[in-house]
């Protein structure tokens, strides 16, 4: 996957990505229109399906509500790269399907509208801008393969339902 790069910072807590006040709500296309509201404002005019986000270190620590990684899933990012990720944001980021990767020498230097390449399987990141290429280690096919049928519990009913 490859897109657009969205550079935020260190401590992007779930407040920043989805305010409380839209805590009220469990639809997904009402979460995506304030995803990263509390961090950027505009940020939904401004960025567009197929984009990444790019972010320091402890991304999405705060509390552990799912809303946050639903928001940026259903806003259509295709991938949340970040130096690291709080834990219970990581857990949710699979359990809902949205693809994420840890690479800190990335992260720190991609630049806001660099265009990056995500390659899961690989553990590779091109940043197609500059023409660097990082590295990270590739989580286990379990987990690719949770990510892949759309989060744990699309994983559940089609491993259930013999898809997988």
């Amino acid at each position: 996957m490859n897109g657009k790069c969205w550079k935020f910072g260190d401590d992007v807590n779930t407040d920043d990505i989805t305010p409380a006040r839209y805590l009220d709500t469990t639809d997904e296309r009402e979460l995506a229109a304030h995803c990263m509201e509390g961090a950027d404002p505009e940020f939904v005019r401004k960025a567009h399906a197929g984009d990444l986000i790019v972010a320091g270190k402890n991304f999405g620590c705060g509390s552990s509500r799912e809303h946050a990684p639903i928001a940026i899933k259903a806003f259509g990012i295709a991938c949340v790269v970040a130096e690291s990720f709080a834990r219970i944001f990581f857990r949710n980021s699979i359990n809902i399907g949205l693809p994420i990767a840890e690479c800190p020498e990335a992260a720190r230097q991609a630049s806001e509208g660099d265009e990056l390449e995500v390659d899961f399987k690989q553990g590779r990141i091109v940043n197609r801008t500059t023409g660097g290429t990082y590295s990270f280690p590739p989580f286990p096919e379990q987990l690719r393969r949770i990510i892949e049928a759309g989060g744990l519990m699309a994983f559940t009913r089609k491993l259930k339902g013999g898809e997988l």
